[in-house]
């Protein structure tokens, strides 16, 4: 009897369907674009509208790797991200300025690594052609993070446990680098509002480890899946598309 409860309780704690957990890691991406392009840098709801957004890449790469596992067609599965990662571009450096690749090229990357991890046998050739396709998406927005997050995941896949620690390592890898690059912002040099608000910014990926690993019940929404699934690749460039059109108009206004 008290086995059948906890288990319940279980079953009850993982409320979250893929679905549910990627419509809300479209809202704090919505939430973090915003953030760079019409709120202060430096104050407060900033800051928190930008961590917030760090939920969205790690629960992206956790669902890549899922639905790479899972998928009935590989070579469609690259061609839709290939495909979109060349829609987004436009609207990806017009919207927030960077000359960068977008994160769909990046998650196209992580999506060659698992290629290569699947069927590359070679000891000595796999490592390099993974380390290779990381060191790509230093082109590329969420570079090194993505990738590895993916590599760990993949690594540790069906051990929860594993994976807690995965994304827990992935946390101090983005912490870390945000803490370098506070250091060399205005602050400058190692001081405790750098340590501070680099380990605040990683927060995210902790999020995303509760969502996907606690919350996730495993399942798809029942309606609308048809939907849901190009609505998660054409919202990418259309977001960034229709916030740089209200930036433009308010600029003219």
């Amino acid at each position: 009897m008290e086995g059948q409860m906890q288990m319940d309780k279980t079953v009850r704690s993982r409320m979250l369907n893929r679905d549910v957990i990627k419509y809300i890691a479209m809202v704090t991406m919505f939430l973090n674009h915003f953030a760079h392009m019409f709120l202060t840098k430096g104050t407060a709801v900033h800051e928190v509208f930008l961590d917030i957004g760090f939920f969205t890449a790690p629960v992206m790469c956790y669902f890549l790797v899922e639905g790479y596992m899972h998928t009935r067609s590989k070579v469609k599965y690259g061609l839709r991200l290939f495909l979109f990662a060349l829609l987004s571009q436009i609207p990806f450096q017009l919207a927030l300025g960077y000359k960068i690749l977008n994160m769909i090229f990046t998650l196209l990357c992580c999506f060659l690594i698992l290629v290569v991890m699947e069927n590359v046998s070679s000891p000595m050739l796999k490592p390099v052609l993974c380390a290779l396709l990381v060191l790509i998406t230093t082109m590329a927005d969420w570079a090194v993070v993505a990738p590895v997050t993916t590599i760990l995941l993949c690594n540790a896949w069906g051990d929860k446990k594993r994976m807690a620690i995965e994304y827990f390592i992935a946390y101090l890898l983005f912490s870390m680098i945000n803490v370098q690059s506070y250091m060399s912002g205005e602050t400058g040099g190692w001081t405790a509002y750098a340590v501070f608000h680099g380990l605040l910014s990683g927060l995210g990926i902790l999020a995303a480890a509760v969502a996907t690993l606690v919350l996730y019940n495993g399942e798809r929404a029942r309606r609308g899946q048809n939907f849901s699934k190009w609505f998660f690749y054409i919202f990418y460039p259309a977001h960034l598309l229709v916030l740089y059109l209200v930036k433009i108009g308010l600029h003219n206004s």
